[in-house]
């Protein structure tokens, strides 16, 4: 089991290196926002499975800390895009901006 838990734990570290190298060359600003998010959720990943893996059950919170940095990013991300115009039309048209 504990061998099964290490691949898995190198395949989610490789996952987070394609979605740094996504972040980094990203073609437009959503692309670079949604690659943050699924660092997010797979740093989440790593960490549960590190946190099984050497049963350290002080890690879960340290997850659960990843996933609401995580959230408080996207709401970010998301506010300051609808500020900036850059929200897509149809956000401004349900709204009822013109």
């Amino acid at each position: 089991m504990n061998a099964l838990l290490g691949f898995l734990l190198l395949f989610l570290l490789a996952n987070l290196f394609a979605g740094f190298w996504r972040v980094n060359r990203g073609p437009t600003p959503a692309d670079r926002m949604l690659s943050a998010l699924l660092i997010g959720s797979t740093s989440v990943a790593a960490v549960l499975l590190l946190a099984e893996w050497q049963d350290q059950p002080a890690l879960r919170v340290a997850a659960l800390v990843i996933v609401l940095l995580a959230a408080v990013i996207s709401i970010a991300y998301a506010a300051s895009a609808e500020a900036s115009g850059a929200a897509p039309d149809r956000l401004r048209r349900s709204r009822g901006d013109r």
